[in-house]
């Protein structure tokens, strides 16, 4: 009894990580990716991931699905995997809400949280040297770059779906890079998440189903096929993959400043359409105090979240050396 309770309980965690890495992912500039460092579960995710392979097929089509399952760490996946659904189906609509009237202040939050990360990111390099710090202003260079990029205009249909979501879970995945911004780069990303406001719903047709079905199935050519060379990185170059990833965190800082506000040509769009300028924080209408202020609850948060997660990723290990 003891042990079917352990192991719910873990399905609990596992789900609820999920859902914090939908939440991220729903947010332009912020990457699920990034949870998952925090939570300490990000190795094991890309190297679950990974090992959906040639031999978990062969093992699936003998029969032999016990096997094939603990291969893939497939109870995991499965927990994380419908936590990530839910947060973002079920969180899609409040986060719309939230970035289309208070945007400083959604922004600020994950200006600390991603912050803070970037530090304990740091903290995991071995040994710091002049090339780690190279590495780290590289990957902020690069980040700064793509969140400069113009939004396309790109008509949506199954094909642009599908390689939409390819490119956008490859982001998905790194820290520091969001794939919602991918997204919205691309010019898929507020008819994507459209869709999945309707889909709770009921509000959606046989088109809508058809494009969300080749968009879940991008994102899956996409996880499996990057997660092979991000776990080659971290087994082979972890310390310096670590330093690009802080970089990429860093950069992305750009995207989510907290003090913007639509251009002059764009601000009487839908907000879905308006492009964005940055500010000083005495030219914004928003409160410098409160911006602050939730700046370093999201430094806390964080801090709360990766102790969490370093005590979760303890208590797995130690179950691991058990069995």
């Amino acid at each position: 009894m003891s042990n079917n309770s352990s192991g719910f309980s873990g399905d609990a965690i596992n789900w609820l990580r999920g859902l914090c890495m939908g939440a991220a992912d729903i947010i332009p500039g912020v990457s699920g990716g990034t949870v998952a460092l925090i939570l300490g579960h990000y190795e094991r995710l890309v190297s679950a991931i990974a090992n959906i392979d040639v031999s978990f097929v062969r093992q699936m089509l003998r029969g032999n699905w016990a096997a094939g399952l603990n291969q893939i760490d497939a109870r995991f996946l499965i927990g994380l995997g419908s936590g990530i659904a839910t947060g973002i189906i079920g969180l899609a609509s409040l986060i719309h809400y939230l970035l289309v009237h208070q945007q400083a202040y959604v922004f600020s939050l994950f200006v600390g949280m991603i912050l803070a990360s970037s530090y304990l990111v740091a903290k995991r390099l071995g040994k710091w040297t002049v090339a780690h710090v190279v590495l780290i202003l590289v990957g902020a260079v690069i980040a700064w770059q793509i969140c400069r990029l113009t939004p396309m205009q790109s008509p949506l249909n199954p094909l642009t779906a599908f390689l939409s979501a390819v490119v956008a879970i490859c982001a998905m995945i790194l820290p520091g890079i969001s794939g919602a911004f991918v997204l919205l780069v691309l010019g898929m990303y507020h008819p994507i998440t459209e869709l999945l406001r309707g889909l709770p719903k009921g509000q959606i047709d046989l088109t809508g189903l058809v494009i969300l079905t080749t968009f879940v199935l991008g994102c899956l050519v996409g996880l499996l096929s990057f997660s092979r060379l991000l776990r080659w990185l971290l087994a082979k170059r972890h310390d310096d993959t670590m330093a690009v990833l802080v970089g990429l965190m860093l950069g992305s800082i750009y995207k989510i400043w907290p003090f913007q506000r639509p251009t002059a040509a764009t601000a009487e769009l839908p907000f879905k359409e308006q492009e964005f300028e940055m500010l000083w924080p005495g030219e914004s209408s928003a409160s410098g105090m409160l911006v602050l202020g939730l700046l370093v609850a999201g430094v806390i948060i964080t801090l709360l979240m990766e102790s969490v997660g370093t005590r979760l990723g303890a208590g797995h290990a130690q179950v691991a050396e058990d069995h």
